[in-house]
């Protein structure tokens, strides 16, 4: 229970009661980032279903937008601005370890900002639309599931960091459960078309990854954050597409 609400501590700002949260703990904590996710998109879908009885959809996707920001804090659009800036600047490996250091966000950091807020706003809006707001639910579950498989799969940027501490409890096994938990709920919420989503999304969202391990041979905490968010407003598009083609 505790590595559970050490996970909602991290990546939500949902008020909680404080707790001693033990270093084992913190490790464990990775294993429920899917399941924070679907706490994470219940709110959001609850959130759409309440302000469209009071607004327009074109408000009710930007409130629901701003509620996705606020309840995880920023704190992944953080990393992807950091990996913007790093990248925009075509410097060497080390330069771009460097910028993402640095806490002042330059010109491509605040362009990849808009670029993503933008996105998800309007994906949002076409979803409410089309009366799919489900994939609320869903995009987070996504990305967090993508987020531990890539904790899983690629080095991180030093040994005995908080990464590496993540990466010890997510074995094969409970990346596997973890699977299994997300195709169960898809299939339940959204039927078969949600094994064609998260397969649309990871192997985008593999690609990030992939070329991130590339430039910089291994991942960082802000490629972490970038990942989630990349994942995230990808699941909205790529379901978009697929419902279209469909």
């Amino acid at each position: 229970m505790k590595a559970f609400l050490a996970a909602l501590m991290f990546l939500t700002r949902i008020p909680l009661p404080q707790i001693n949260i033990s270093k084992n703990d913190w490790h464990k904590s990775a294993i429920y980032f899917p399941l924070v996710g679907l706490v994470i998109g219940a709110i959001l879908y609850l959130t759409s279903w309440g302000l469209e009885r009071l607004f327009p959809t074109t408000v009710t996707a930007f409130l629901v937008v701003l509620m996705w920001i606020w309840i995880t804090g920023g704190l992944h659009i953080d990393g992807w601005m950091d990996l913007a800036d790093g990248f925009g600047s075509n410097k060497s490996r080390e330069q771009i370890l460097e910028i993402m250091k640095d806490s002042r966000v330059g010109a491509m950091g605040v362009i990849a900002a808009i670029c993503l807020i933008g996105g998800k706003w309007v994906a949002v809006y076409e979803l409410l639309q089309h009366d799919r707001a489900i994939m609320l639910v869903m995009s987070p579950i996504f990305a967090r599931f993508l987020l531990i498989s890539a904790i899983r799969l690629f080095p991180y940027r030093q040994e005995g960091g908080i990464g590496a501490g993540l990466r010890t409890s997510l074995s094969v096994i409970i990346v596997f459960l973890n699977l299994l938990f997300i195709l169960i709920v898809a299939y339940y919420l959204i039927g078969s078309i949600g094994i064609l989503i998260l397969g649309g999304t990871a192997i985008f969202s593999g690609l990030l990854a992939i070329n991130i391990y590339k430039k910089l041979e291994m991942l960082t905490g802000d490629c972490y954050g970038a990942l989630v968010e990349w994942s995230e407003v990808v699941a909205l598009f790529v379901s978009l597409a697929i419902w279209r083609i469909l």
